[in-house]
């Protein structure tokens, strides 16, 4: 168990008004660190008020891109309860990244304590409005100040909430997505199946030129074949076929992309409603064709920020695919009422999802 230091703000923020919060714009009056030098681990844990960084301009994090972040939430339910949802999940994630990165774990339950002792902080943060939550961004930086493709001697851990409105303000949104083959997200054997910020970088010029066109989103081909769909822009993506659910597969370790925790927890609710659920290459062509012959019903997105995100149209190439007459699916709306429920106290955890951190 962390010992973990607590210095509190002398300034606190005024709070922003839940309708005015939008996302990752408002940050809240503090931030846990963690730092580790090589031979010594992980030491020195700390909730210290938000504050700028200091490092060195040679740390690796700057010229060889050694880092790693997570996305999470936490929940204040209407009894005032305040809550996360997976976050061992998380943890196990991050762990994987960072495994993959050369950078030091982070045990499951030091992640874990640290989330909540960070929100326990900032309980007044969290939002109380419908549909608003918490946002929590772990992330681990290399901080070794030397030049040379070498993984850092030293890291800081650090973690970082941001007050966030409601995703859908006015509802659900049924958005457009173009499906991108010039460009590629993540190949085998890559850093696909890892949250790291090269990832990111990479979908930016594929996604700025789909908006200018008045698309929401990329949806990303396989990068040896520019054949088989994997995930879309920031989210993991689901087809409904004719009854049966389809999606990329989703690799702990080599993959191309990313094994969302929303996805995951997608998946075992459509098997407990008894979908088969196909994880395996799905091509593009098929989807197009599915939709051609009225057997494309249902498409949609899923993540931590939106949870799931209807699609109604997909465009590749010379062709579009209208999805369920531009409107929601009965399924997808099912499963966000779900996801939703469970996360802020309105249905009964009955997966065990749900770690409480304290009373709001």
């Amino acid at each position: 168990m962390l010992d973990i230091k607590i210095v509190k703000t002398t300034t606190p923020k005024a709070k922003t008004p839940d309708d005015q919060l939008g996302f990752g714009r408002v940050f809240s009056d503090h931030m846990f660190i963690m730092n580790y030098d090589k031979g010594q681990g992980w030491h020195d844990a700390r909730i210290v008020p938000y504050a700028p960084i200091s490092l060195d301009p040679s740390a690796v994090v700057f010229h060889y891109a050694q880092e790693c972040f997570e996305g999470m939430k936490a929940y204040r339910t209407a009894d005032n309860r305040i809550q996360l949802f997976r976050p061992d999940c998380n943890a196990r994630r991050m762990n994987n990244t960072q495994d993959r990165l050369c950078i030091p774990e982070i045990p499951v339950e030091d992640f874990v304590q640290a989330v909540k002792a960070l929100v326990e902080v900032e309980k007044d943060w969290v939002p109380h409005s419908e549909g608003s939550s918490l946002y929590i961004r772990p992330f681990t930086i290399a901080t070794m100040a030397q030049l040379g493709v070498h993984a850092s001697t030293s890291y800081q851990f650090i973690i970082i909430c941001s007050p966030s409105g409601a995703y859908y303000k006015e509802g659900l949104a049924p958005v457009k997505i173009y499906v991108e083959d010039t460009y590629v997200r993540a190949c085998p054997g890559g850093t696909g199946f890892t949250k790291c910020g090269g990832n990111y970088a990479v979908s930016l010029l594929a996604g700025e030129k789909a908006e200018e066109k008045g698309y929401s989103q990329v949806l990303w081909l396989d990068s040896q074949e520019r054949k088989y769909v994997e995930e879309v822009g920031a989210m993991n993506i689901f087809f409904k076929i004719d009854g049966k659910i389809y999606t990329a597969e989703a690799l702990e370790q080599g993959g191309t992309v990313l094994p969302g925790v929303t996805r995951r927890s997608i998946i075992e609710l459509l098997k407990d409603w008894g979908y088969e659920v196909v994880e395996g290459k799905l091509a593009i062509d098929t989807i197009m064709a599915a939709a051609k012959e009225g057997k494309l019903e249902e498409v949609f997105g899923s993540g931590t920020a939106a949870v799931v995100s209807p699609v109604k149209q997909l465009d590749y190439e010379d062709q579009s695919a209208f999805i369920n007459n531009g409107e929601i699916g009965p399924l997808t709306q099912k499963l966000y009422d779900t996801m939703t429920g469970i996360q802020w106290g309105k249905l009964p955890d009955t997966k065990g999802w749900i770690v409480p951190v304290c009373q709001g």
